[in-house]
């Protein structure tokens, strides 16, 4: 990396305010003053297409024009929410060598896109803040938690359960419909930690009879379980716990369960590095 850090933002998926990139640019110089770090927002972050922060084909263009050029250091997620499946196998089809230097961070709906990169043997590809948690209470931490990684691969941030076994992690949705595409990677012996968010419980119970019915999920070394939050009513009351749902499938699928993970849709959310050791 060169003397100043250049870190380029996109938005995969839907639509993004210019109102939060400004929060993050005010973070960004309040804390690098002598402008050491650059974060820079593509310009189609600010497209709308319907849902989505512009059409497939200019997401998808973005975020090519960010990873193939070699004035930046990294490549940042603007938020989640919905549409990065639709551009991945545009993006892998697209990228070049001088994509594979970079840092990569995200979570939720960006997993698709992390899975992609990883399974194309990216080795700096992480689960952790994005820039639309500068909104979150308690955010700043979040972010200086992402920009310590991003612009020098602190392992402060890290998910503390990290124990030398390759390890990932991902959103339970975005986890659950990878699996079976041309996106999924090859998770034989890692460490999966999984969390949600707005999901009812009986949809948590439905995913994880899919996900670890899989013959290639029944490969990794175990679940760990984040935070799954806003759960949504059920109606009867389901009766069990998220953990208690992730134990149950566990058990049944032979699959180890390892505990709990620092991970959610919240400030709290730690970083976890693709692969072994959870290396940055």
């Amino acid at each position: 990396m060169g003397s100043v850090t250049r870190i380029g933002v996109v938005a995969a998926s839907s639509r993004f305010s210019k109102a939060t990139a400004a929060r993050l640019d005010a973070h960004v110089e309040a804390r690098f003053p002598g402008g050491e770090v650059k974060v820079v927002f593509h310009p189609a972050c600010f497209t709308n297409h319907g849902h989505f922060a512009g059409d497939d084909a200019l997401r998808a263009r973005a975020f090519l024009e960010i990873a193939n050029d070699p004035r930046y250091d990294a490549l940042w997620f603007a938020r989640g929410g919905y549409g990065s499946c639709r551009i991945a196998e545009a993006v892998r089809d697209g990228l070049k060598p001088e994509a594979r230097a970079k840092r990569y961070l995200g979570y939720s709906d960006a997993g698709s896109l992390l899975a992609t990169l990883y399974r194309e043997g990216f080795a700096h590809v992480a689960h952790g803040p994005m820039v639309a948690d500068i909104s979150r209470g308690a955010g700043a931490g979040a972010i200086d938690r992402a920009l310590d990684w991003l612009i020098k691969g602190a392992t402060s941030g890290h998910e503390p359960n990290l124990d030398g076994r390759p390890t990932v992690a991902f959103n339970l949705t975005i986890l659950d419909q990878l699996v079976g595409t041309a996106l999924e990677p090859d998770l034989t012996g890692h460490v999966v930690m999984i969390e949600d968010v707005s999901e009812a419980l009986y949809r948590i119970d439905r995913m994880m009879f899919h996900l670890t019915g899989q013959a290639s999920i029944r490969r990794i070394a175990g679940f760990r379980l984040g935070r799954v939050s806003d759960i949504t009513p059920n109606e009867p009351e389901f009766g069990l716990t998220p953990e208690e749902i992730v134990r149950y499938w566990c058990r049944r699928s032979g699959i180890p369960y390892l505990g709990a993970a620092d991970i959610g849709h919240d400030a709290a959310n730690k970083i976890v590095p693709f692969g072994p050791n959870g290396a940055p």
